[in-house]
């Protein structure tokens, strides 16, 4: 919750007035502030009360602050692509913020989430304080969303009805202003209106406003603040008590196929469009790409709980001192070289491993010793003995588990087999397409691609096991023959292109996301949906309820090639935390 931004007093210049008076249109001598005129901002057919009965104005905020609206997965895309989505620039067809599609595949579609009014994707605070100004008889409720009016309507009007929530005005961006006065931005949009909300209510005493992004609540601190400065110079109406109550960010994520398949829509439509656009235009064709930092054996959630029960960790450990693993065996850092993916059957293909014995590195990094079933099976791994890295200590890395040489065994009656498949960590990016490129040149940030630092920013958030990347990726499920390998398995040529160390550097990670912009200036596209190529994703969806942990980019890589632990974070791509207090679980009725 944020206090109440008090009056300042002061006189403003009057070249500061008039300023004001142009950008706010508050200079139009001829512009009528009736309930009528203003009811031509919302998309509702309803009466608005009576000015003479209102006395409280209360607007919210519907992305993020009311509802959890879905964000680029961190999980699923790399960190320029997220700032790539949420920019006007790369789509001729507009960008996610502009897509009802993404809305609409909110939570399972929205044919089932209609009838179940999106449980779960909703800020639950604000609903409730939506709830109270409805039944406050003096105040008048408003969602002020920069959703375009024309793209968006007729969802968000369905969205808000599942909820029962009864607005008097919902009030979405129109290509113009009722005056047929033209947008900025978003913020002049709403401070276009807001101006007229106050001007046509002039007995109200107060008004409030929920929003979740930082920049936007300063700039509605600052709008009021001249707002009524200039009451002190030309009184319209009077001043009022003015407070902008900043909402913590409350996002949601799609589900990763559903994301991928609809970016992959939009892809498409931008292709389509080009030819449209003339040989002027600088936008060029586009394509989903994937980065691959790692191949392995990955372990299912339910088998890595199982032998991080045999890794002894110290209990006096506290939960941020340590990393937990435990969900794969490393074939090759990187890209995997055909011939060792031959060997290793495939992406997909299944093995059989048991437990034999367990380790702790100074004190740092936990690891369990395993052998393939049975013990003929053809195998490949990045060590020198096939491992799982169980738990890492603030600092160490996974790659300093193959120092380890002296293993205790561990007792028959603990060891177990489990199942592993080969899969890729991977992320996916949006880049330029290039006819000549094939798929194994794709696997990698092209040259022409590249910004300044941009290899940096190219990292995998950890998940909860701490996978050293943010999903798994199972594709083509084959099972046979393995191939020759090393010892008991594996090919004697450890890591990417037959390198006998398995090396290549890691990015570094230090780079964070950029904030994205909920909504950006830009007309909408609002074309037919549909969906493209499938793909299966693991551990990258977080349903509505949990909290993903922030994600933390590797270092570059050391040794055998195994991507190590990030010492520092990068930030979610969201909003930041902002200024001020936000909401949280205090009494409601405070911040009402």
């Amino acid at each position: 919750m944020l206090t109440a931004s008090r009056l300042r007093h002061g006189f403003p210049s009057g070249a500061m007035a008039s300023a004001y008076s142009s950008y706010h249109g508050a200079g139009n001598a001829s512009q009528q502030f009736t309930a009528t005129a203003l009811g031509r901002w919302s998309i509702l057919n309803k009466q608005l009360p009576a000015v003479e009965r209102i006395n409280a104005l209360h607007v919210y905020d519907f992305d993020n602050t009311l509802f959890r609206t879905p964000t680029p997965n961190p999980s699923v895309w790399n960190g320029p692509t997220i700032g790539k989505l949420s920019s006007q620039n790369l789509f001729a067809t507009g960008g996610w913020w502009h897509d009802n599609r993404i809305l609409a595949a909110t939570g399972q579609g929205l044919d089932k989430e209609e009838p179940r009014a999106w449980e779960g994707w909703w800020n639950e605070k604000v609903v409730e304080l939506v709830r109270l100004t409805i039944k406050q008889p003096d105040a008048l409720c408003i969602l002020l969303t920069g959703r375009s009016e024309e793209g968006f309507s007729s969802l968000i009007k369905r969205i808000i009805s599942s909820k029962g929530l009864d607005f008097d005005l919902v009030c979405l961006k129109p290509q113009v202003s009722p005056s047929n006065q033209k947008f900025q931005s978003t913020m002049h949009f709403k401070q276009l209106f807001l101006n007229t909300l106050m001007e046509t209510y002039k007995h109200a005493t107060e008004i409030k406003i929920y929003e979740d992004r930082p920049k936007h609540t300063k700039g509605f601190r600052d709008f009021f603040t001249e707002y009524n400065r200039r009451q002190m110079v030309a009184p319209t109406r009077g001043p009022l008590l003015a407070e902008a109550f900043q909402v913590v960010d409350a996002s949601g994520k799609l589900d990763p196929v559903v994301e991928v398949a609809e970016v992959q829509h939009m892809v498409n439509l931008h292709n389509e469009a080009l030819p449209g656009l003339g040989q002027n235009s600088r936008q060029s064709r586009l394509k989903i790409k994937k980065s691959v930092f790692f191949t392995s054996y990955m372990i299912s959630v339910e088998d890595a709980k199982k032998i991080l029960a045999v890794a002894q960790l110290p209990p006096d450990l506290r939960e941020q001192d340590i990393k937990l693993h435990a969900n794969n065996i490393l074939i090759c850092p990187r890209p995997c070289p055909a011939n060792i993916l031959e060997k290793v059957g495939g992406l997909g293909a299944k093995m059989l491993w048991e437990v034999t014995g367990t380790a702790c590195l100074d004190g740092s990094v936990w690891a369990a010793r395993v052998r393939p079933v049975p013990s003929t099976t053809v195998y490949h791994t990045d060590n020198p003995v096939p491992l799982v890295v169980l738990a890492l200590r603030r600092g160490a890395r996974p790659v300093d588990a193959g120092r380890i040489t002296e293993w205790d065994p561990l007792p028959e009656s603990q060891s177990f087999v489990f199942e592993t498949t080969v899969g890729e960590k991977v992320v996916l990016r949006i880049e330029t397409e290039y006819p000549d490129e094939d798929e194994y040149a794709s696997l990698f940030v092209s040259k022409a691609a590249k910004r300044k630092h941009v290899g940096e920013d190219d990292w995998m958030p950890r998940n909860t096991y701490g996978h050293y990347g943010g999903r798994n990726e199972t594709r083509g499920l084959h099972y046979g023959g393995r191939g020759a390998g090393r010892g008991r398995g594996g090919s004697s040529g450890r890591g990417p292109r037959g390198n006998s160390r398995g090396g290549g550097r890691g990015t570094r990670g230090r780079a964070g996301f950029q904030n994205y912009r909920s909504l950006d200036d830009v007309d909408h596209k609002n074309a037919p949906g549909g969906y493209a190529s499938q793909m299966e994703y693991e551990e990258a969806y977080h349903p509505p309820g949990q909290v993903q942990a922030v994600p933390r980019g590797p270092r570059a890589s050391h040794g055998h090639g195994a991507m190590a632990q990030g010492r520092g974070g990068a930030q979610l791509p969201g909003r930041p935390a902002g200024v001020g207090q936000a909401i949280s679980d205090a009494d409601l009725q405070n911040f009402y």
